[in-house]
């Protein structure tokens, strides 16, 4: 499997769109590495993990074809992850020679709802036909287009179902964007299905800013936590990747620094257009 991170900040980027702090003058001083898009991924380069407004630029940026795209999965309604009304363009006098004629889009109640919001009284009826939601239940895989599936609850957004994901095919990979620590519930299912996680993909947003573990989001503490409690599962081990993303200007991601926070515990830093097959 080959997953590629598109973007790797938090709904702000970084530099945060209208912030001149310290942290983010110096990314757009130093640029490369350390410009960071909001939060999108990629999975053999058929299965879209969100769908933020910067996703046409990813397409441009990395050569993304959207038009291939076999499988959308989308993690909550936060304007960072979901931008509805791009949708609207997929089809009609917008689109033309589209390798499938439906795109499965695997979400919550919540981003359905988004959908219906903004997105569903504009758009035209042959586009909408083309898009197919299918309701994401907590624990429930789902198999699509060769893949498994299964959606898991996020501690994230109150009061909307947000969901992070296993994905499974050849290897299995846990995508866990935007998430404080796993609840009990998740890991005792991680526990009685026996799941190993070649790769992990793991919420960084507050770095080194404390954060409870009952939080929206985590930082390295809560992830240095977590990986313990995985390993004393057997969800992951030392062959498992892990990596971390998803920053917050607030927490000063330049790449090196970040490099130098993880490298001790054997973590990798994302950044927008990285590549890691396993």
């Amino acid at each position: 499997m080959k997953i590629q991170y598109l973007g790797t900040a938090a709904s702000e980027g970084f530099p945060a769109v209208f912030c001149n702090c310290g942290f983010c003058r110096d990314a757009r001083k130093q640029g490369g590495k350390n410009i960071r898009t909001r939060s999108q991924a990629i999975i053999d380069d058929e299965l879209l993990i969100d769908f933020p407004a910067d996703t046409y630029f990813h397409s441009l940026q990395y050569g993304v074809r959207l038009d291939r795209l076999k499988l959308l999965l989308v993690t909550h309604s936060h304007g960072d992850h979901f931008y509805p009304r791009e949708l609207l363009l997929r089809g009609s006098c917008y689109a033309h020679e589209l390798a499938y004629e439906k795109l499965p889009i695997v979400c919550g109640e919540g981003v359905f709802r988004e959908f219906e919001r903004v997105a569903a009284p504009l758009i035209e009826e042959p586009v909408r036909k083309g898009l197919q939601f299918i309701r994401a239940v907590p624990f429930r895989t789902l198999r699509l287009c060769g893949y498994e599936i299964t959606p898991l609850p996020a501690n994230h957004m109150a009061g909307e179902d947000a969901m992070i994901y296993i994905v499974k095919k050849d290897k299995c990979l846990l995508y866990m964007h935007d998430s404080g620590f796993l609840r009990e519930e998740t890991l005792d299912f991680l526990a009685e299905n026996k799941t190993y996680f070649d790769f992990v993909s793991l919420d960084c947003t507050n770095v080194e800013i404390p954060i409870e573990d009952g939080g929206s989001h985590m930082g390295l503490e809560n992830i240095k936590r977590l990986i313990k409690r995985l390993e004393a599962l057997g969800a992951i081990n030392e062959k498992t990747i892990k990596y971390i993303n998803h920053f917050s200007h607030n927490a000063n991601p330049m790449h090196e620094r970040l490099c130098r926070l993880a490298e001790p515990s054997g973590m990798h830093v994302a950044f927008d257009g990285c590549v890691a097959e396993f």
